[in-house]
Order: C-alpha cells, then sequence, then structure tokens
C-alpha cells in the first residue's frame, strides 16, 4: 500500500482570464492522478514563485499568505498521519477528503465490538451467561489497549484488519499482559467470532483477515477426581451446613456431568422416567441449547432425595449458590479431603467424562450424548482414558490369547 504523498501550491488560471490575481490551489497526490483543492486565496502571477511554490516579497500581506498555506501543508501532513494510524487505505481521494473532513462513515472494529457487548449483556440469563459476556468486556480492554499501545489511536477502521494486525494483537496479549498461549488464543477466538458476525457475515469486510492466521496452542491437560478421591469426598464426614450442600452438588454433578449453569436451573419437572423404567435427567443445556438425556445414578438420586424438602427445592432439583460461592467453599472441600487438584466446580464435569463414564466402559459417543455435545473432539477434550482402564480391556484380551 502507497503512503507517501506530494502536495503543490499552484496558481490556476481560470476561463477567459486576461489580467489580475489568479486562484491558488493545491493538488494533493498519492498516485496519479492528483486531487485539487481551491485554497481560497489568490496571487498576482507575477510575484509567485513556481520553485518555491510560495508568493514572493516582503510585505505583511506576502507573508501572511504565505503562513496560510503553511498551515495548510500542516494540516494536509496531519491528515495524512491520522490515516495512517487508522491504517486506512491511503489515496488522493481519501487523503482529500480527510483533509477536508469529508471522510465516508466506514464501520469502526471497536464500535462494532461496543455494539456486540451491548447485545450480548441484553440477553444474560436467556442465551448467555455472565462469565461468558466478561470474556467479552476483557477481549474489548485487551484490544484498546492494543490499538492505543501500537496505533496511538482508541479504534480503527475494520478495513485495516489483515493477518499483521491479528499477530500484532497475539504478541501484544503475550508480552504486554504476559498472558500464556492457551490465555491469549482464548481473547483471539473471542475477537475472532466479533469479526465473523459484525464484519464477515454482514459483508463490510470482503476479505476474512482470519483465513491466514493459525493458532495451534494447546490446552493443559483437563484435571478431574480419580474414584478414590470422589468416594473419599463423599464419606467426609461435614458438619458445616453450607460446606456440605456445595458438597453434595459438586458430587451430584460428578454423577450427572452437569455443569454449573444447568444445574441450577434443573427443575424436578426434567427428571422423568426413561426408556429402561428409572429416572432420567432430560434437560436442554444453556450454553449449547443441546439436548441432554442422562440416567440417574443411585449416588446422584440420594442426593435429591436429602434436599427434596429443602426451602429452595419446591420447583429447582438443589439449592444451588452463586458460582463464586461454590468455588469458594470447594477449596475448603479440597483441603478436607486432601485433594491437590485445584478444585472448580467445573471439575466435576471432567470427573463424570473420565472417572465415572468412559472409566467404567461407556461408550465415549454416550459420554457426549450425556454431556450435550455438539461433536465428539469436544467430548475427548473432556475425557481422557486412564492407565486403569487399559489395564482392564487389555486384561480381557490377554485371557482370551492364553485360551487361544
Amino acid at each position: 500500500m502507497e503512503t507517501n504523498y506530494s502536495l503543490l501550491f499552484y496558481l490556476k488560471k481560470p476561463k477567459n482570464y486576461t489580467t489580475g490575481p489568479i486562484p491558488i490551489y493545491m493538488r494533493i497526490t498519492v498516485n496519479a492522478p492528483g486531487k485539487e483543492v481551491s485554497t481560497g486565496r489568490e496571487c498576482e502571477p507575477h510575484r509567485w514563485c513556481s520553485k518555491s511554490n510560495r508568493e514572493s516579497g516582503n510585505k505583511e500581506s506576502t507573508r501572511l499568505l504565505n503562513s496560510y498555506l503553511d498551515e495548510l501543508n500542516k494540516k494536509v501532513e496531519e491528515a495524512h498521519t491520522l490515516l495512517t494510524k487508522e491504517r486506512k487505505e491511503i489515496t488522493s481521494t481519501s487523503l482529500k477528503n480527510k483533509f477536508l473532513g469529508k471522510e465516508e462513515k466506514k464501520p469502526m472494529l471497536m464500535e462494532l465490538f461496543t455494539l456486540h457487548n451491548n447485545q450480548m449483556e441484553e440477553l444474560i440469563g436467556n442465551e448467555y451467561e455472565d462469565n461468558t459476556l466478561k470474556g467479552y468486556k476483557t477481549t474489548f480492554r485487551h484490544l484498546t489497549s492494543y490499538l492505543i499501545t501500537k496505533y496511538e489511536v482508541g479504534d480503527i477502521c475494520i478495513d485495516a484488519l489483515d493477518y499483521n494486525f491479528i499477530k500484532g494483537f497475539e504478541h501484544h496479549l503475550k508480552t504486554f499482559f504476559n498472558l500464556a498461549p492457551v490465555s491469549a488464543k482464548k481473547y483471539i477466538k473471542n475477537f475472532k467470532k466479533v469479526v465473523n458476525n459484525y464484519c464477515i457475515k454482514p459483508r463490510l469486510l470482503k476479505d476474512n483477515p482470519f483465513s491466514d492466521y493459525t493458532n495451534k496452542a494447546k490446552a493443559k491437560e483437563r484435571e478431574f477426581l480419580h474414584q478414590v478421591q470422589l468416594d473419599r469426598m463423599v464419606d467426609k464426614d461435614i458438619r458445616v451446613q453450607r460446606v456440605d450442600r456445595v458438597r453434595d452438588i459438586f458430587v451430584f454433578c460428578c454423577y450427572t456431568g452437569l455443569s454449573y449453569a444447568d444445574v441450577k436451573k434443573l427443575k424436578r419437572s426434567e427428571i422423568m422416567t426413561g426408556v429402561d423404567g428409572g429416572k432420567w435427567i432430560f434437560t436442554s443445556r444453556k450454553k449449547t441449547e443441546t439436548n441432554s438425556s442422562i440416567p440417574l445414578l443411585a449416588p446422584a438420586i440420594n442426593i435429591i432425595n436429602k434436599y427434596k424438602k429443602h426451602p429452595l427445592c419446591s420447583e429447582y432439583v438443589l439449592p444451588v449458590l452463586s458460582n463464586q460461592k461454590m468455588n469458594s467453599y470447594l477449596k475448603e472441600i479440597a483441603d478436607m479431603c486432601d485433594i491437590t487438584q485445584n478444585l472448580t466446580f467445573h471439575l466435576s464435569r471432567h470427573t463424570f467424562a473420565t472417572t465415572v463414564t468412559l472409566s467404567n466402559g461407556v461408550p465415549i459417543e454416550s459420554v457426549s450424548k450425556m454431556l450435550g455435545h455438539l461433536d465428539l473432539k469436544t467430548t475427548q477434550h473432556y475425557a481422557k482414558v486412564l492407565n486403569t482402564k487399559i489395564s482392564d480391556d487389555m486384561k480381557a484380551l490377554k485371557k482370551k490369547l492364553a485360551i487361544a
């Protein structure tokens, strides 16, 4: 993209000119042809110096005229600097329009990002969770920091988005905010979703700036509780009521695979008789709006029965606290039960996938269906095949081969 420009002041004779002062014009050129603009000033032809592009002489009127032309030159330079910082395409026309304040209003990145966040906020409790919005607001702040640090602007035209901009943002996340590659990838993903939904799909951008961008950062292994740890938590005598309640809800999710958002909204009406005559959960995942059908295991049924008469459970199955309080009390429970993992509520979902189901021979396709995943790849991130499961599976094969 051409970024240099030239500026020429010259006299432009009007039609049928005979004598007298001639209007002074300026020509702004990035690539031919240039664009001319009237300065609104005149000069006698014999006083004009074509070498300096200024009026010659020592009169006060000459000094004022040349000072005015110098000011115009400075304003064109400022317009060029702004276009460069905003990473907009610089042409003779765009520079002229910027100078005249007649720019075509083009979509700006942070304006669209603000629109996205505002619309998401209106759907909190319906389509989105508070934590989802929080992630996008953090992405917004990180992008703003990048624009100010790198380009010295608070917003940028979406036409400026390209591979280099995205890689620069990734680098800013890792250096300025000292984020791990996986954490940086999360914010890039949020940024990509906004660009896709508010720039590409509405056809405000011809090309996808993410088409050549890849991020190979891999997430850490998902943590989960082993069976011995889960049993230890179930058997622990907890006499503080609020902590006992959190333990029960966490264990319930270890045996059902429900997320925090889904167990919080789980109603008694969603527990019905399944195809096998037993009690099942039939619910819709809040995050993906996919249906989950989960047969209830004995530990989960026992917990449901325990809270049947709880004052908060006339409509809902369990008296779930706020996510923040749940995670806070889980730290206490981890200490009580000698659990070394970073015990957060979401770990219960991984425990269901790995320890409770997959390790006990439940096919991953069934695990995926119960978790409400849209594809098997997501389930594979949750569920890990443990060495104990491999050992059990191979024992059967060894026995078969020994007989043969």
